[in-house]
């Protein structure tokens, strides 16, 4: 049994005069926790920030005000806050590809628009034994297919920061939310970059974690190796936290692995100057290629793996900065490298279509009319596979995981784009075009993420910056594989050199808005 321990305390800088729902979670957790804010204080404020802003933005869905207030008085007067829980009568809303008792579990489908769930997925058991208070769900596209958060049960999800923008997907809604102040974390989960990318959307941390990390039941492919579930936060000491939740090792689970909760809480705790795991760092420094002098880690970086991935100019930039912020500070010493990924993209759409033909398959025999197209489409190249493409991928698949362990033998981590573009226009299904070049189809377009999905390593993305047009870009720092803690600290300290994470949106909130529009 996994005992979870106390909350980061607020300290003495962190203790606010105002409670407001800018501050962090762990802030918040600890003052519920040490008695200074109520459960129902803190749910109020997110109620009434949720009464502000989701009619624009259309983050969470399924929100019942009354009873979220009530759980709330339910969590003091049973003194739960005394226990010292992590999320200590902290409000969250459940991506809604997963179930959450009580609650609507539609997956953004037509077929499903009526369900309601009767047992929580393992992701929101955990929540809740950490203190956590469930008060709704958050938008998703239909199935989780494509990375622009709509669908006909509950229409889109619009960016925070540009209400004509997309929030990314597929858990854009938990980004939004994030982004927006309407919640202090977010779970989600990613298959082609599902958390990585709302959150370069939306100016927001999500991280995927290696494969087994966290535990992810019920699951129709529990030896998948293409979707995890992950935290999402404003920051990432926030997410450490949330994945100190979040993992855990599940006998039921066949890649479950028993989690190192103390140093992703070291990551949560660590003052705003701490360096931590310098020891390591000097260690693995000493053990690469040739011994490196310096004592900084060394970051390895591209901008498009060569060039075979497209990279508009306005990420380019922005990210070009980012670096050149990190070199000036003395973060990391930077290098332009990385393995041989020409064939990952290729892998990825095997595996994706073979997990989908899986999990969508028999929806699509029985009621193909209730399916969106992506999905018919995904489940029919799914079915056409032959053996020999099955083997190669496979084949394939080890040669990528291979390499890139080879990698990080003398590179701490790797830094990329997160997206290959900017929030794109709400009306689009996807970006038609990147950095000139036509995109193929839904997927194209998300080919960095998809990258180092079927690499396996973690990968977070941390924001850096905004393009001219003010839209949010993400950094992608993928580190060695299983060491999800020191991907953690490697991504605090370049929010703590460039980060943008701490400038919030501001949503205009008289603007009227069309929650189902036409999308192309």
């Amino acid at each position: 049994m996994n005992v979870l321990p106390a909350p980061p305390s607020a300290s003495h800088a962190d203790s606010p005069t105002t409670l407001t729902t800018d501050l962090s979670a762990r802030t918040l957790a600890g003052l519920v926790a040490s008695g200074r804010a109520s459960a129902e204080e803190v749910m109020r404020i997110h109620l009434d920030r949720i009464a502000e802003v989701n009619p624009q933005v259309n983050a969470i869905v399924g929100l019942d005000p009354e009873a979220a207030l009530a759980a709330a008085r339910d969590f003091d007067t049973a003194g739960r806050r005394k226990d010292g829980l992590l999320l200590s009568g902290l409000p969250v809303a459940v991506k809604d590809l997963i179930p959450a008792a009580g609650f609507r579990h539609t997956q953004g489908s037509p077929a499903y628009a009526d369900r309601v769930a009767t047992t929580d997925h393992s992701v929101v058991r955990r929540m809740k034994e950490a203190g956590a208070l469930v008060i709704g769900k958050t938008n998703v596209p239909e199935f989780g297919l494509g990375s622009h958060s709509f669908n006909p049960v509950y229409g889109v999800t619009r960016n925070p920061y540009d209400l004509s923008r997309a929030a990314g997907g597929s858990s854009g809604g938990a980004a939004a939310a994030l982004a927006s102040r309407m919640l202090p974390v977010a779970d989600g989960s990613d298959t082609g970059g599902s958390l990585r990318n709302p959150a370069s959307f939306c100016n927001v941390v999500g991280f995927r974690p290696s494969i087994g990390r966290v535990p992810n039941l019920p699951d129709q492919v529990p030896f998948g190796q293409s979707s995890v579930k992950g935290p999402m936060g404003r920051d990432v000491q926030d997410t450490a936290l949330l994945l100190a939740v979040l993992a855990y090792f599940e006998p039921r689970l066949p890649y479950s692995v028993e989690p190192d909760t103390a140093a992703y809480l070291a990551v949560a705790r660590a003052a705003e100057d701490e360096d931590l795991f310098g020891e390591e760092i000097a260690a693995r420094r000493g053990a690469s290629a040739g011994g490196r002098s310096g004592e900084r880690p060394l970051a390895a970086w591209t901008m498009d793996l060569s060039g075979t991935v497209p990279v508009d100019a306005d990420v380019r930039a922005v990210v070009t900065r980012a670096l050149a912020g990190l070199e000036s500070s003395g973060t990391f010493d930077l290098v332009e490298a990385h393995p041989d990924y020409t064939e990952a993209v290729g892998v990825g759409r095997v595996l994706r279509a073979l997990q989908l033909l899986t999990t969508l398959g028999p929806l699509v025999a029985e009621r193909p009319e209730l399916v969106k197209p992506d999905a018919r489409e995904n489940v029919a190249i799914g079915a056409a596979l032959t053996a020999e493409q099955i083997a190669e991928a496979e084949r394939g698949h080890a040669r990528i995981f291979s390499r890139t362990v080879d990698f990080f033998d003398t590179h701490d981590v790797l830094l990329t784009p997160t997206c290959q573009v900017a929030p794109f226009d709400v009306h689009e299904r996807y970006p038609r075009t990147v950095d000139g070049q036509e995109m193929g189809d839904y997927l194209e377009w998300m080919s960095m993420p998809y990258t180092f999905t079927v690499t396996g390593h973690p990968a977070l993305t941390v924001p850096v910056g905004f393009t001219e047009a003010g839209l949010p870009v993400g950094l992608q720092v993928v580190g060695p594989y299983r060491r999800e803690d020191l991907v953690l600290e490697y991504g605090r300290r370049i929010e703590r050199a460039v980060g943008s994470g701490r400038i919030a949106p501001e949503i205009p909130t008289d603007a009227p808005v069309d929650r189902f529009p036409d999308i192309r």
